[in-house]
């Protein structure tokens, strides 16, 4: 047994059961494995950043870590975008990287590059098995160190030769690899209960929940809290998964502007994170602070990211909310909205008919604000964001998470410019039959950028006529486009139209694109 088949065949044993692949001629005795080891289903993507991407959604759907299959340095930087996304995410992926063989690595090859030094960019572990015998052990504690709470990123870089030297008996593996997720860390009592004494006190208080924390018991616990207290509750900016909708409690995200953080903490002495950062502005803008914390309150941890923010508000609850029970949000839809699509219209179509037991991707960016309140009373669903900030994330998250759960419906809602960072997302759909349906909400422009120059003050000219945020010349034909990848595609312009279109791709399998043409925030 080869090297490579080494590795797929102790990954399988351990577990791992997806492998999202853009191989190149190093990667080829890889590629052969996985042939080798149906166990492992191997699933193509056109560029990296769609498989990095989906390994990313995938983790968070199935819990446990998907491979990727890299092509050298190049290859890994492609998929960077996304790997920075799902280190935000706390995303636990193995990533397998191919590199010359060793001997052919002094003579400077055209693609020879540094892969040791990008991996480590990604703050996780970086191994390089040195020969055939050492694989199965660098495969194990790879694996090992992804599942580190809350989840890395950890990269084993397989030179050629390495991958095709023979070398291991077919059951030298002496049975079937042991790879556990240790337990998150608890949080000290103590910790508990100091923050329950001050939430009993007098001070306006707010918690802010993440990781973790956004599944039901999470938000729950939270809700809970609240009723006692009177603290106010928000989701981080950007939160990996949330369960939300009708039977949940429902709480809103932390704005994306600074002076939007600021109006939310209004009044507020202390600021309480559980299995999230204090708030932080996303950029700089002349004036305002980058720490979001208002002046004159403290930032209390009742559970950093990586620790068990749910266990600690369960507890937490227990102390000041024995008595209360969570307000959980009754079923309801929104009303179907009529006429030409807006801002405010197309969450609204989205609301009303979004299916039971769906995921929903979130990479609206600027057209999103209304989303998380049209869907509150919606059937219960899981929502999927974008954490790093790195554009391009939403369809490849959909990928994974149709492929860790095909059984649910699921929606990618795209922003139109982000869209293009990773179209090529929709042939993987195509040819994996994938039950998704992408809505890409086309303005024509970088809208967000539009209303980043006037807060900067980026320029004396109208940001409506600059050329440079503008993203109608020419038009972008998103349906031939999703044609020309093998995915139906269909545009809407009203909200009837939206609604027939929405509700015939739910209700045929496979993959469709609807392009939502909508105006831009003025």
């Amino acid at each position: 047994m080869n090297g490579a088949e080494s590795l797929l065949r102790t990954l399988a044993d351990a577990g791992v059961e997806v492998c999202f692949a853009n191989p190149g001629t190093t990667e080829l005795k890889l590629v052969g494995a996985l042939e080798a080891v149906p166990q492992v289903r191997a699933v193509l993507g056109l560029f990296e950043g769609v498989v990095t991407g989906a390994a990313d959604g995938y983790a968070r759907m199935a819990g446990k870590p998907a491979a990727t299959l890299l092509h050298l340095g190049p290859g890994l930087g492609h998929g960077l975008p996304n790997l920075h996304n799902a280190r935000r995410a706390n995303s636990p992926i193995v990533n397998i990287v191919g590199d010359h063989p060793t001997h052919h690595k002094s003579y400077d090859p055209p693609l020879e590059s540094d892969i040791d030094t990008v991996a480590r960019s990604l703050r996780g572990p970086v191994r390089r098995p040195e020969n055939v015998a050492g694989v199965s052990q660098d495969a194990v504690s790879t694996l090992t160190e992804a599942l580190e709470p809350p989840g890395q990123i950890a990269t084993l870089i397989m030179p050629a030769d390495v991958s095709w030297s023979d070398g291991v008996a077919a059951d030298a593996d002496g049975g079937r690899p042991v790879v556990l997720a240790r337990p998150m860390p608890t949080v000290k009592p103590a910790v508990i209960k100091r923050i329950a004494e001050l939430l009993r006190g007098q001070d306006e208080s707010a918690l802010i929940i993440g990781g973790p924390a956004g599944r039901a018991a999470g938000l729950c616990a939270a809700s809970r809290i609240a009723a006692a207290t009177g603290a106010r509750v928000f989701l981080e900016l950007h939160s990996a998964r949330v369960e939300h909708g009708a039977g949940l409690p429902s709480f809103p995200h932390l704005g994306f502007y600074p002076d939007q953080v600021l109006r939310q903490l209004d009044g507020v002495r202390h600021v309480i994170v559980a299995g999230a950062p204090a708030p932080m502005a996303f950029f700089a803008y002349p004036g305002k602070p980058s720490c979001l914390v208002p002046d004159d309150a403290q930032t209390h941890v009742l559970a950093e990211v990586g620790e068990d923010a749910t266990e600690a508000l369960a507890a937490l609850a227990d102390l000041v909310a024995s008595d209360h029970e969570p307000e959980l949000v009754k079923p309801s839809r929104p009303a179907m909205p009529a006429g030409p699509l807006t801002v405010e219209t197309w969450p609204a179509v989205i609301g009303a008919l979004l299916p039971e037991n769906a995921i929903v991707v979130d990479e609206t960016i600027s057209s999103g604000s209304g989303l998380h309140a049209a869907t509150a009373g919606a059937p219960r669903h899981d929502v999927l964001q974008v954490c790093g900030g790195a554009m391009g994330g939403g369809m490849p998250l959909a990928i994974g998470a149709a492929v860790a759960a095909p059984h649910r419906p699921v929606i990618a809602l795209e922003a139109d410019g982000c869209a293009v960072y990773t179209l090529s997302a929709l042939w993987t759909q195509a040819r994996e039959r994938l039950n998704i349906t992408n809505v890409i909400l086309n303005n024509r422009s970088y809208a967000i950028l539009r209303q980043d120059w006037q807060r900067l003050g980026a320029g004396a000219s109208d940001p409506h006529t600059n050329a440079l945020l503008d993203l109608a010349n020419p038009d972008i034909d998103f349906v031939g486009l999703a044609r020309a990848f093998g995915v139906p595609g269909s545009r809407a312009s009203t909200a009837e139209e939206l609604a027939e279109q929405f509700n015939q791709a739910i209700a045929e399998p496979g993959p469709h694109l609807i392009e939502a043409l909508i105006p831009p925030i003025a």
